[in-house]
């Protein structure tokens, strides 16, 4: 994501010439205007409105010697790369980064850091949130995992990030309902939470309702406020009501359900489906049906659309794993589900993929592999309707973009048009 261009703070700049002719209160005043204001510092650059200088902080103490960025504008696996300056002999350590103006991210610091690739469970003792960043996005603890804490990240969105219209509760807008369920597969051999959104003035009489499914529910309950999201789409008049199923993917076999499972796509269609049927007014027209999710999610999606297009007519994934194959022992993306779309006969399923420009590490095939799904599907003659956002693999950006899915697929403005090829 970094630019070979100037990657200079004129802050930074400003700051050590004040402290080097013998400004002896400028390092002072500079703290007390960014705990006024916040951090990172956002610097526009002359001459390019694309573009904007981001500098991180941290203010050291006698045992600091290093501070490295993670996440965000910086890797996983350089740590070396991301290291922070400090200003002369003062307590201020600074990276600076030239990024597009319209990322939006989530980052940690690692003080002191071991200059190692960092691992997933370090998150909880290795990584800390920005101290000078109030606005944090907090990833629930693992309740089953006695030793897990909250994952607390710190926010980075820059000043043309896309709105996030729809995620926040507004005044006068009537609230749907959400009710929990637990329900038994005797497919799957396991149990798990279901949870049922119905909309404002839900009535089990009235003429059977849309459906969505949602695969992550627990998630997309706490870190996409689907409700909501739901709600203010329905008061707006921008979505017909419907019924949302959220389902939770059990973590211990969530790697197994997700990725192309016929298994879990007959759960969904001989036990999931007909339980919903029996509790609520929903459709049973596939072209009125959606199934929806992120990452592996979206891929589940995809493959339910493919393998049961009699009971979903419509696919919502989001940053999808179509990269993913059937050989676990192999590293090299090999995007086993769109060899299925070439091979097989198409059918009446239509198609919103999305996928962030930032995805790194084992994430970064996720661009490409989620073109080439877009491009086969085209070819094919699908539907599909296609968009790429400038963040990472991340609630953060999946909250605000979901709303887009829904409207481009059930909102009664989409005109359902193949988005512009990048």
């Amino acid at each position: 994501m970094a630019s070979p261009k100037m990657q200079v703070s004129p802050r930074m700049i400003s700051l050590e010439h004040l402290l080097l002719t013998g400004n002896t209160t400028a390092l002072e005043a500079f703290w007390l205007d960014v705990a006024a204001h916040g951090a990172p510092l956002i610097e526009a650059i002359e001459g390019d409105d694309t573009h904007v200088l981001v500098t991180f902080l941290w203010r050291g103490h006698g045992n600091t010697h290093s501070v490295v960025v993670f996440i965000g504008p910086a890797s996983w696996e350089r740590p070396t790369d991301h290291q922070m300056t400090r200003l002369l002999d003062t307590d201020l350590w600074y990276k600076t980064y030239w990024l597009r103006a319209d990322l939006r991210t989530t980052y940690e610091f690692s003080p002191n850091d071991p200059l190692t690739p960092i691992q997933y469970q370090e998150f909880w003792t290795r990584l800390v949130p920005d101290p000078l960043n109030t606005r944090h996005f907090t990833y629930p603890k693992d309740e089953e995992d006695p030793k897990a804490q909250d994952l607390v990240m710190s926010i980075l969105e820059l000043p043309q990030a896309p709105r996030q219209t729809w995620i926040l509760p507004r005044p006068g807008v009537a609230q749907g309902q959400v009710e929990r369920h637990r329900l038994r597969s005797q497919i799957l051999d396991n149990e798990r939470c279901i949870w049922v959104y119905t909309p404002p003035k839900y009535t089990k009489s009235s003429e059977p309702y849309r459906l969505l499914l949602l695969f992550d529910g627990g998630e997309y309950l706490h870190l996409v406020p689907t409700p909501t999201i739901l709600d203010n789409l329905l008061h707006e008049g921008e979505i017909p009501p419907l019924v949302t199923v959220l389902i939770d993917t059990l973590g211990q076999t969530r790697n197994q359900e997700l990725p192309c499972h016929q298994p879990f796509v007959d759960f969904l269609t001989q036990e999931l489906l007909p339980w919903v049927y029996e509790r609520y007014s929903v459709t049973h027209d596939p072209a009125q049906t959606t199934i929806a999710g992120s990452s592996y999610g979206g891929l589940a999606a995809a493959f339910a659309g493919l393998r049961a297009s009699n009971f979903f007519g419509n696919v919502l994934s989001q940053s999808g794993q179509f990269q993913w194959n059937t050989d676990s022992e192999t590293n090299i993306p090999q995007e086993w589900l769109t060899q299925q779309f070439i091979t097989s006969p198409r059918v009446p399923v239509r198609f919103y993929l999305e996928a962030g420009l930032q995805e790194q590490g084992r994430l970064a095939a996720t661009v490409p592999s989620n073109r080439h799904l877009r491009d086969v599907l085209a070819l094919k003659g699908y539907e599909v309707h296609y968009a790429e956002f400038n963040g990472g693999h991340e609630f953060l950006c999946w909250r605000g973009s979901l709303a887009d899915g829904l409207l481009n697929l059930i909102g009664h403005q989409s005109t359902h048009d193949l988005a512009d090829v990048p």
